[in-house]
């Protein structure tokens, strides 16, 4: 058994991260990092910093295009801001996320926009939201060679059955419920599995009672691996934060303290300045004036 260790590299552009390698981490102990990304630049960044996975999450809906929740992203919202992904990022897992209702249909459907992240976005593998009932069509999307990972606990497609963005797995009954979905899912093939706002000590013991890796959103820290919102941690999205996330940075308040300057320096004529021009010579200005009259 390989005994690799994923780590950035300053160097050169580190080894592909693979689906494997997720296991590799698990059975070693090593915690697997994974952030969101929407668009090149994003995803230049983590992949350069050395975030082992990028997923292109279906949260681009309120974080991007401003929707109350992630209902309304479309399967070719998903792919265009997926193509930017794969654009910037070349070493980090990439995970399309399926968005409502192109998975939940038919299980050919589910397999065909599977198909799409692989074949016309640059993913390596999708995500799908949901448990037992999703077994069939996580085991056709397995069968065509797609990686799938499962989603558990806090599903935001099903916010509605929910009755908003609670947390899950609270009640003996539910935890139970919770710890057989993740069984289910890892017989039917998911390589590893989000745990959205469970309980810590339910998401550490459904962690070590399955041989695939989870990832913690709002789980506590005896999952195999953390996932969050880049918008989240950086301070860019200004409605709500969830109570799970560390702000690493406030961009929100940068970004208004730098506008609030351009606005000020383009009223007082500060900007452009003689630096910020292009000028013509004397010469050249002389010939032009020459040519109007």
């Amino acid at each position: 058994m390989s005994t690799t260790t994923i780590s950035p590299s300053t160097s050169q552009q580190r080894k592909k991260v693979t689906t494997l390698m997720f296991r590799q981490k698990k059975e070693h102990g090593e915690p697997i990092t994974m952030l969101t990304a929407y668009d090149y630049p994003t995803a230049m960044a983590i992949d350069k910093a050395g975030i082992d996975s990028i997923l292109v999450g279906d949260s681009l809906g309120m974080v991007v295009l401003g929707y109350e929740n992630t209902l309304p992203v479309t399967m070719e919202d998903m792919l265009h801001h997926a193509r930017a992904v794969s654009r910037g990022a070349k070493s980090a897992l990439l995970v399309g996320d399926m968005p409502f209702m192109s998975y939940q249909v038919s299980v050919e459907e589910a397999v065909r926009n599977a198909g799409r992240f692989l074949q016309q976005a640059g993913m390596d593998a999708v995500k799908l939201e949901g448990g037992r009932e999703r077994a069939d069509v996580v085991r056709a999307i397995v069968g065509t060679g797609i990686p799938v990972m499962g989603h558990l606990g806090l599903t935001p497609q099903s916010v509605h059955q929910l009755g908003g963005f609670r947390a899950q797995g609270k009640t003996a009954s539910a935890a139970k419920r919770l710890l057989e979905d993740a069984h289910i899912l890892e017989e039917a093939g998911v390589f590893s599995l989000v745990l959205e706002s469970v309980p810590a000590r339910l998401a550490e013991y459904i962690s070590k009672q399955i041989s695939i890796p989870t990832i913690g959103i709002g789980a506590g820290a005896g999952c195999d691996g953390q996932v969050l919102v880049t918008h989240d941690l950086l301070g860019l999205f200004e409605r709500f934060t969830p109570k799970f996330v560390k702000q690493y940075a406030n961009f929100h308040a940068e970004m208004n303290k730098a506008f609030t300057e351009y606005l000020d320096d383009v009223e007082t004529k500060r900007f452009p300045a003689v630096e910020h021009t292009v000028e013509m010579s004397d010469d050249e200005w002389d010939m032009f004036q020459k040519e109007i009259k």
